[in-house]
């Protein structure tokens, strides 16, 4: 049976006791196989007698199958028999790689390796099922379209596609397949140069205004709960009016605007990172996102928190900023959040700290090869999205040219 093979064709083909094939006259030797379960594939006949898979009928449109079918008989031409190729790459299913062999790579090698692994394996359920070399772009352009359809932001969705091909780029040098499946389908297209959310004057005045009164409240709330004890002869808590920060939040925020580490950063932080006398803290490279080593001077503030921090604190963990377990922090949610609702300020996260930083501090006329130094961005376009910040640079350049035609 011969037939152009359409969408609506596809649509309308009648499920039979036997299965049966449809020819293709828009592209000699591509067929389509009807099997009894209604499960449609695609095939390539390049020879007499031999065929390979394209894909399924539910998975590509006719229009992708022919394209695909065009770059197999490329191979074929250049001498390549793709069945030979096919039998040479292994038969691991995506989950099977996944949790067998990359996993233990991830947390060998990547210090956001568990959050790695459990990224690939929630955001591709999809593909758990299929052979590595079953993964291929068109799968992927849908995968891409649902999770913008679920509203997930594009830099979201570049961050899991790029832990995909990085597992799949794995997979091809480990020799598990011959050619990496996703090595030309590209990121999308987000702006580097947006403008980033930080702190007016007036926002970073009423946070800490907001921190302030979070402090006052507290030490009032605990002589209130005292009071209290001491009236039925209870045993009284720890007085808090006379030590600098009642706990951590008001020294991990102010920290945060001094220097402009990420949270991970910040929650990582160790003693040993900081050097008081020298007034050097270093985000070591095991903490910091880029994976490389970086020093920041601190300024008169965050050298005055570290050091009534660790007095008020002591040495009672390797840690900066712990909780009652001695274990560092993974998040400061609900007290966060209470602040700046105190505060009035909206639509503003905890890495916007890192953004006020960076924008005082070309605001202040700091070069932006300097604020990419203390940021340790290793993508300098990062940088650049304050870089509107600093106009009268641009203005500079601009009457530079107006001067020169004189």
């Amino acid at each position: 049976m011969q037939e152009n093979i359409t969408n609506r064709i596809v649509n309308n083909l009648e499920v039979k006791d036997k299965p049966y094939e449809i020819r293709d006259t828009g592209l000699k030797g591509l067929l389509l196989r009807v099997q009894p379960s209604g499960v449609m594939t695609y095939y390539l006949e390049f020879k007499r007698g031999k065929r390979t898979k394209i894909g399924r009928a539910d998975a590509i449109t006719p229009i992708q199958a022919r394209e695909l079918a065009k770059k197999v008989l490329s191979e074929v031409y250049g001498g390549i028999d793709p069945t030979e190729r096919k039998q040479n790459d292994r038969e691991d299913t995506y989950i099977e790689f996944l949790e067998a062999d990359y996993k233990q790579w991830l947390k060998a090698n990547l210090r956001t390796g568990e959050a790695t692994f459990d990224r690939l394996k929630k955001s591709f359920v999809e593909l758990h099922d299929l052979k590595l070399y079953e993964i291929n772009p068109f799968l992927i352009e849908k995968w891409r379209l649902r999770r913008k359809e679920d509203g997930v932001k594009p830099i979201t969705v570049n961050r899991e596609l790029a832990d995909l091909r990085a597992l799949l780029k794995r997979a091809t040098e480990w020799g598990l397949l011959q050619d990496h499946p996703l090595k030309n389908t590209k990121l999308t297209r987000i702006d580097k140069y947006s403008k980033a959310r930080f702190l007016s004057m007036e926002e970073e005045a009423k946070l800490r205004k907001a921190l302030d009164n979070r402090e006052q409240a507290l030490i009032a709330a605990r002589q209130s709960a005292n009071d209290w004890r001491a009236e039925r002869g209870y045993s009284l808590y720890a007085d808090l009016d006379n030590i600098a920060f009642v706990d951590h939040l008001k020294p991990a925020v102010l920290l945060s605007l001094n220097t402009g580490l990420r949270r991970g950063e910040l929650f990582a932080l160790k003693w040993a990172d900081i050097d008081l006398n020298q007034k050097i803290l270093t985000v070591v490279a095991e903490t910091a996102k880029s994976g490389k080593t970086r020093h920041l001077p601190l300024n008169e503030e965050a050298y005055r928190i570290l050091r009534q921090w660790k007095d008020q604190a002591g040495i009672k963990s390797v840690y900066v900023f712990t909780g009652k377990d001695g274990k560092p922090f993974f998040d400061l949610k609900t007290a966060w959040k209470n602040v700046l609702n105190k505060a009035e300020i909206t639509n503003f996260k905890w890495h916007s700290l890192r953004h006020t930083f960076a924008s005082k501090l070309v605001m202040a006329g700091v070069n932006l090869s300097s604020v990419r130094e203390f940021l340790g961005h290793s993508d300098y376009a990062m940088t650049l999205r304050y870089s509107h910040l600093a106009p009268e640079h641009k203005f500079e350049a601009i009457n530079r040219l107006v001067a020169a035609v004189r």
